[in-house]
């Protein structure tokens, strides 16, 4: 399993109608994203609209792939442009800059077992 982090810029003056719609994530979008491969997936909004989000999957390319050939995606993408206007013609799914990961602390927990530290 892949974990991914990316981020992405709601619009900071419709924040509270971005928080209302993900309150109540429609049910066929809920069950999609569990259908397509998208586990253990949240999202977090910072006060100026910076929104990170999380998410395990076994591939993500595949996992958007699955998510972009279903119906329920289309107009949830085409409901949610409106809150990301720095993506211009980009779907939000298609606007995530996924981050690479630079620590993580049960691999080096892990690696810390194996292994004496440096220094000791």
């Amino acid at each position: 399993m892949t974990h991914v982090c990316f981020t992405l810029q709601v619009d900071p003056a419709r924040l509270d109608a971005y928080r209302q719609a993900h309150a109540a994530v429609w049910p066929g979008m809920l069950k999609a994203l569990h259908e397509t491969g998208w586990r253990n997936y949240r999202l977090f909004l910072r006060p100026d609209g910076l929104l990170v989000g999380t998410l395990e999957t076994e591939d993500l390319a595949a996992a958007q792939a699955a998510m972009a050939r279903t119906e329920v995606n289309a107009r949830w993408q085409a409901a949610m442009a409106e809150f990301f206007p720095v993506l211009g013609e980009l779907r939000p799914d298609e606007g995530m800059v996924v981050l690479d990961q630079i620590f993580h602390l049960e691999e080096q927990l892990a690696r810390c077992d194996r292994a004496v530290e440096p220094g000791r």
